[in-house]
């Protein structure tokens, strides 16, 4: 029993890297825009299937592909801020910004359904069936490659808003938006910019997650976003690092309990959120709000 219990240690740890790439771009968005990006999930799927295609039809290599699908994504996701975000004005701007980010989700779900149909693929390469034995323990690579890449995108958006020009116009941004037009930051494209980073990083998230969840097909979003809004609210909403540590503690509290009960991992997956923000309501590593509108 002991060596499941650290195997499934070592399988949540692992696996929280992967949810932590697809989490990451949802709370920066949130952290500058404050909006909830319900559209995030189904953008996993569409990183996901560039990947797909780059893979299966021109043979390009998983990790190769990224070159490829993170600046794509990166347009997309600038596409999607000004002719669908950008435009909304107001107090009910927030509000607003869940309707039309689940239009934009339903909208890309349809064009999926439409040229890849309901059927499941999965990515594949010689990394993702392969593991290394350490200590006893067999550790998939694309997982190992996953959590590495979860961390090496932490420090470096973390050194892109603390230590670049850019990046302090969006912390700017993120605490008041009137003082920042008043000193000159132009914040729409502040804004556009940061969404577009934050769909981005949707692409390295797709990516893996297409690696390793057994199957995706267009419907897939939807479990995904439930998901991902859970890990960033226990994270701290609009806390990079706080949605790397919440998906390791949430993935790795779902790893234990299903050693005993598969059927019980995922209530205990939003038991644990439930129980950590009634200690904690601004979550692991939130702050109390300071934002002025």
């Amino acid at each position: 029993m002991g060596r499941l219990i650290y195997q499934a240690i070592v399988d949540g740890i692992l696996i929280g890297g992967v949810y932590a790439l697809m989490a990451v771009g949802l709370t920066l968005i949130f952290g500058v825009l404050d909006i909830i990006n319900i559209a995030q999930g189904i953008l996993v799927v569409v990183g996901a299937y560039l990947s797909y295609v780059l893979s299966v039809h021109l043979h390009i290599d998983l990790f190769v592909g990224l070159l490829i699908t993170v600046p794509a994504m990166f347009v997309l996701g600038v596409g999607i801020y000004w002719v669908f975000i950008r435009p909304l004005r107001g107090h009910e701007r927030t509000a607003m910004a869940l309707l039309v980010t689940y239009a934009v989700a339903l909208i890309i779900e349809g064009v999926l359904y439409w040229i890849f149909s309901p059927t499941y693929v999965q990515l594949n390469g010689s990394y993702v069936t392969a593991s290394v034995r350490v200590f006893g323990f067999y550790l998939p690579y694309i997982y190992l490659y996953g959590f590495a890449l979860a961390v090496a995108l932490v420090v470096v958006l973390y050194l892109m808003l603390y230590r670049t020009q850019f990046g302090r116009s969006i912390r700017a941004t993120m605490q008041d938006r009137t003082a920042a037009l008043l000193i000159g930051i132009d914040v729409n494209r502040v804004a556009g910019l940061t969404f577009g980073i934050g769909v981005a990083v949707t692409a390295v998230g797709g990516m893996m997650y297409g690696a390793t969840s057994g199957g995706f097909n267009p419907n897939s979003g939807y479990d995904l976003i439930s998901r991902l809004l859970a890990i960033i609210i226990l994270g701290g909403l609009g806390s990079i690092a706080g949605a790397l540590v919440a998906a390791v503690f949430m993935m790795t509290v779902e790893s234990l309990v299903n050693i005993w009960s598969p059927q019980w991992a995922i209530v205990v997956f939003y038991a644990a959120l439930v129980l950590v923000l009634t200690c904690r309501p601004t979550g692991l590593l939130g702050r109390q709000a300071v934002r002025e509108q």
